[in-house]
């Protein structure tokens, strides 16, 4: 009776884990999705205190009360901006989770299966990675890593590293079956530090433009590592809900990487953005400044406005204040929409939450393909901090990095005025042509600062 409860129980999670999903996949639905998934989660973590056998109940306790705690703390203080943050750490922390798991069987006493003890380890190596990766992303979006780092073969040590961490993972199995004598705890040992050294690895010469790609790949291996300890432990909620997850952070992942028109080898191998200015001595041109008052009137006098954010909003928390332009414009009888590339931002849909934040109706919120033939209508494109997403050398220059990857067509517009805080490039390291076109004008400044004067100049037209 007590295993049909707790089998019922974690199909009922599963059911809620994948409507969740299905809710989060649009911002109308997000909220409930989220509600839906967290729902699930606690009728999965009451259904394992359920199961025969289980002990240290004042631990578990312990633990979720903890973990809830800094959780809900954290949740209350972080500020939108620093989502792709936090996101990055949970990714890490779900990997480590469940290379733990796989760690706390190993050295449990008694052999499993050949099966479970393959699966185990390839869970607890990919757990492990996802982990330190995690962190190391982390790192570089809140600024503790501020370069990338490369040097000569770095793609032949890091391949070798692997190598080494497969085979003392293989040595753990075969010692763990004993089919080969060894001190075993060793050899484990020696495997998780390999493992945690190569996600470090792995991730440090990835330029941070890519970060988006990189969080989103670490979440499907978090996924895919916690379905194989599912495995293990013979629990049907973990191997459903991980090989969901594990499948939704893949296909993004994907989408990602196709948005910027690269293989996802080439974002991981190529170190794409570690070191840039190579294209700025090719732009002609200079950048022709313009004042945020002059910047107001001609927007006040446009018919329609499309605005394109990008991290720099994100930086100076300007999503209200131009929001309040865009309600502005509209009080004038301007016809304003909102603009979004998928890889605008740090991380998947990091403009959509800030947007979402600030309050803007969702029907004017528009992907690339969805707005890139109403640019050539629009009297002026009003960019917030974006750079790499709108950089004409994408469809132009054969020679630059980003060719081929898909952008926002503002050079396309009758005027492109674009926010921005200096004159150095982006993220990615390369310079933007569309900043010394005859049609665009340059606004310095915080983009927050910047915004606040825009309301106030057109608000005077």
């Amino acid at each position: 009776m007590r295993n049909d409860v707790i089998q019922l129980s974690y199909i009922a999670a599963t059911v809620l884990f994948i409507l969740g999903l299905r809710g989060m996949s649009s911002p109308r639905a997000a909220r409930r999705g989220i509600v839906w998934a967290g729902v699930g989660m606690v009728i999965a973590t009451a259904a394992t205190f359920l199961t025969p056998g289980m002990g240290n109940y004042l631990l578990m306790v312990i633990a979720i009360g903890l973990g809830g705690g800094i959780a809900l703390a954290a949740g209350r203080r972080v500020k939108m901006t620093d989502m792709p943050q936090m996101v990055a750490v949970y990714n890490g922390m779900g990997g480590g989770a469940a290379a733990g798991i796989a760690a706390a069987e190993f050295l449990r006493i008694g052999q499993m299966p050949t099966s479970f003890a393959v699966l185990g380890i390839a869970g607890a190596l990919i757990g492990a990675v996802a982990f330190s990766g995690s962190m190391v992303a982390f790192s570089k979006l809140q600024g503790f890593i501020k370069k990338s780092f490369l040097f000569p073969g770095q793609n032949i040590f890091n391949a070798a590293v692997l190598v080494a961490t497969v085979a003392f993972g293989a040595i753990t199995v075969l010692q763990h079956l004993d089919v080969v004598g060894g001190p075993e705890h060793l050899m484990l040992t020696i495997f998780f530090t390999l493992a945690l050294i190569y996600g470090v690895l792995m991730t440090l010469p990835i330029g941070g433009a890519d970060m988006p790609v990189v969080i989103s790949l670490f979440n499907a291996l978090t996924g895919l590592a916690v379905a194989l300890e599912g495995y293990v432990l013979g629990n049907a909620a973990l191997i459903i809900a991980g090989t969901v997850v594990g499948a939704a952070g893949t296909l993004l992942t994907q989408l990602m990487a196709k948005a910027m028109n690269r293989s996802l080898a080439n974002v991981l191998f190529a170190g794409f953005g570690a070191h840039g200015g190579a294209e700025l001595a090719a732009v002609e041109g200079s950048m022709k400044e313009m004042s945020a008052d002059d910047a107001a009137a001609t927007m006040a006098y446009a018919q329609k406005v499309i605005i394109v954010p990008g991290y720099g909003m994100a930086v100076a928390q300007a999503q209200h204040k131009i929001w309040e332009l865009a309600k502005t414009l509209d009080e004038k009888g301007v016809e304003v929409k909102f603009a979004i590339h998928p890889v605008a931002g740090r991380m998947p849909g990091h403009m959509n939450v800030l947007l979402a934040e600030a309050g803007v109706p969702y029907d004017l919120i528009h992907d690339l393909d969805e707005i890139n033939a109403e640019f050539p209508q629009a009297d002026v494109a009003l960019v917030i901090g974006a750079n790499d997403v709108v950089n004409p050398a994408a469809r132009e220059d054969k020679g630059s990095p980003i060719y081929g990857m898909p952008i926002l067509d503002v050079d396309k517009a009758g005027t492109a005025l674009v926010i921005k805080r200096g004159r150095g490039a982006g993220f990615a390291g390369i310079e933007n042509r569309l900043f010394y076109a005859d049609a665009t004008r340059m606004v310095f400044g915080d983009a927050q600062d910047v915004a606040n004067r825009l309301v106030q100049g057109v608000k005077k037209m």
